[in-house]
């Protein structure tokens, strides 16, 4: 099982169950009809950490932080060289193509907890919904692209995918489940300097873009073009879905050596690229690009392998960002 499917497969399971959170942005219990509904199953006595397989909202203590802190201040004492850094920098979709090639529909999850994340997401298959166009950026195998079509009842709904991995885009149409008469699949980059628009999308006629742990595939330095080629897509009024890796998170401090890019940022062994954020610096990364915060929030989850009494630490971030009207 690779990284991906991994962390696909750990993100299923923190879905399960609805959690009220708190945002640092919004600091009041979220209720049920909030998108921001992660799971309730609390640690509340320590002594009963082994009586579960995941733990949602757990709070990290200083310990765990400064543990945190330590793997990488070890990773930055063994960084990737600067010829491998330009190899893996110069051409990341080509890592991503390859993944795709050999994972193939291996990698699809049907994502069921977007009903519960991202209520819009599914307000836009009603009946009565009008003309709506969602966009997933880093379609992958379609994992947001076909739980929404298969429950699409509108007329006028159009839901384009896009990777910049062919194969990725391969797999989507070539799927049986794809569905052209309301589904369009393309290649684009979503940070292209060029700031082409995706095939079939016409300037702000989008009125969702999904972006679910693909924001993390980009360098740091091309966070201000992604953003650009956003605005350029988006309707004034709509919004931008967000899902992605929180600092500290497993995923993060199980690196080892040779492996950090810089500052938070890594190359997994099959070649493709992740960051770890934290929430203020996402908030910073959007609304210097003059989006709005509609509300951040932070997951953190602890799963626990009983047999071998092993605690893992999850941290994922979710929001919601949109386009003044």
């Amino acid at each position: 099982m690779t990284q991906e499917v991994q962390e696909e497969t750990s993100e299923s399971i923190a879905h399960q169950k609805p959690l009220d959170v708190k945002s640092s942005s919004r600091p009041t219990r979220l209720g049920r009809d909030d998108p921001f509904e992660f799971g309730k199953r609390t640690l509340e006595e320590k002594s009963d950490v082994w009586d579960h397989n995941a733990w949602d909202n757990v709070e990290w203590g200083e310990e765990q932080i400064k543990q945190a802190e330590e793997k990488i201040k070890q990773q930055l004492e063994n960084p990737v060289s600067e010829f491998d850094k330009k190899l893996y920098n110069e051409n990341p979709a080509r890592y991503w193509d390859i993944f795709y090639k050999n994972n193939k529909e291996n990698f699809f999850k049907d994502r069921k907890w977007l009903q519960i994340e991202f209520p819009c997401l599914y307000a836009a298959t009603k009946k009565d919904a009008g003309p709506m166009t969602i966009f997933e950026i880093g379609c992958g195998a379609g994992n947001t692209f076909f739980p929404i079509l298969n429950e699409n009842e509108n007329e006028n709904l159009r839901i384009i995918a896009a990777d910049y991995a062919p194969r990725a885009v391969e797999l989507v149409k070539n799927s049986s489940q794809f569905n052209p008469k309301y589904g369009h699949a393309t290649v684009w980059d979503l940070a292209n300097p060029s700031g082409d628009l995706p095939d079939g999308i016409a300037p702000h006629s989008v009125d969702i873009a999904v972006m679910i742990f693909v924001f993390s595939a980009l360098a740091p330095d091309q966070w201000d073009q992604a953003l650009d080629n956003l605005r350029k897509i988006l309707k004034p009024g709509g919004k931008i879905l967000f899902r992605d890796y929180g600092r500290y998170d497993l995923a993060q401090v199980r690196f080892k050596k040779n492996r950090i890019l810089g500052d938070n940022f890594y190359i997994r062994g099959d070649g493709t690229r992740v960051y770890f954020f934290t929430e203020d610096e996402l908030r910073d990364i959007f609304t210097k690009k003059s989006f709005i915060e509609n509300q951040i929030g932070t997951d953190r989850r602890l799963l626990v392998n009983r047999k071998r009494q092993l605690k893992m630490y999850r941290c994922w971030l979710q929001a919601v960002f949109d386009i003044p009207k």
